[in-house]
């Protein structure tokens, strides 16, 4: 059974609790998701890296908030098992963190989920989907919040004991 989670945390905006990351992306797989089998890369980037890749790889202009790359072929396509990798703009967190008057850790978690619901078939192209996303998100969210401190995610806060 293979279980693997690389994070490349390639940003300074933030400090960022990796083993955290880690154990929240764990947690959402194996527990919340029941998934038996990953092979997952989180890229955690700046805007200028995220734009360099959407418009590469996906032929849009500037940054966005999460991209999503699907390696599964069909033959190895099971509800249990996914293989993908997602790239994370810590600055695109930070902003819609703003505008939605929430915190980028927790937009940082939203974004894992999306990416990870992206490759566990969901889509968001149109509203009946993205109503259909946005729920599972929400709740998936929503648990996550419950099981860990999203806000220990910024290591550069953490309280003395």
């Amino acid at each position: 059974m293979n279980r693997t989670l690389a994070i490349s945390n390639r940003q300074r905006a933030v400090k960022l609790d990796t083993q955290l990351l880690r154990h929240l992306t764990e947690s959402l797989l194996t527990g919340l998701l029941a998934l038996k089998e990953f092979d997952l890369a989180l890229c955690i980037v700046r805007a200028p890296e995220m734009a360099r890749v959407n418009e590469t790889f996906l032929q849009h202009k500037g940054s966005t908030d999460v991209i999503t790359f699907d390696y599964t072929d069909d033959s190895s396509r099971r509800p249990e098992f996914l293989h993908g990798e997602l790239f994370i703009c810590i600055d695109d967190a930070k902003k819609q963190a703003r505008e939605f008057g929430t915190t980028w850790q927790k937009e940082l978690a939203r974004y894992v989920i999306h990416g990870v619901l992206h490759l566990r078939g969901f889509d968001d192209l149109n509203p009946a989907a993205r109503r259909k996303m946005k729920r599972e998100e929400n709740r998936l969210l929503q648990e996550t919040g419950r099981l860990f401190p999203l806000s220990k995610l910024d290591a550069g806060r953490k309280l003395a004991a």
